[in-house]
C-alpha cells in the first residue's frame, strides 16, 4: 500500500501563485506515475498534470505554462507550483499514483488517492 498526504492549498488571489506537496509513503516502487487531479464543486474531476519515475510531465492544456509539476525520489514527495492562478481554479487538489507507466496519464485508473488539499482562489 501507499499513502499519500498532499498540502500547500490555502486561500490565494487571483494571479497569485501556491505550491502543493503530495508526500508518499509505505510501498516502494520502482516504476510509476503521480498526478494531481482537481474537482471543483459541483464538476467532474480533472486531469491536472502529471510525472513518472523518469521526469516526464504532461499537463492538461488549460494549465500549460503556468503550473509545473516535479518530483524529489529522496523525499518521497512530488510538488505542484501553480502561478498566475484563476478564480475558476478554485477546488480541491488529489494527488494519485500508480505503481507502473500510464501511457494515458490523465485517465483515472491510479491505484492510489490522497484525501485532498483545498485551493481557493479568490478574484
Amino acid at each position: 500500500q501507499v499513502q499519500l498526504v498532499e498540502s500547500g492549498g490555502g486561500l490565494v488571489q487571483a494571479g497569485g501563485s501556491l505550491k502543493l506537496s503530495c508526500a508518499a509513503s509505505g510501498r516502494t516502487l520502482s516504476t510509476y506515475t503521480m498526478a494531481w487531479f482537481r474537482q471543483a464543486p459541483g464538476k467532474e474531476r480533472e486531469f491536472v498534470a502529471a510525472i513518472n519515475w523518469i521526469g516526464v510531465t504532461s499537463y492538461a492544456d488549460s494549465v500549460k505554462g503556468r503550473f509545473t509539476i516535479s518530483g524529489d525520489n529522496a523525499k518521497r514527495t512530488v510538488y505542484l507550483q501553480m502561478n498566475s492562478l484563476k478564480p475558476g481554479e478554485t477546488a480541491v487538489y488529489s494527488c494519485a499514483c500508480a505503481g507502473r507507466f500510464l501511457g494515458e496519464p490523465a485517465s483515472f485508473v491510479y491505484d492510489y488517492w490522497g484525501q485532498g488539499t483545498q485551493v481557493t482562489v479568490s478574484s
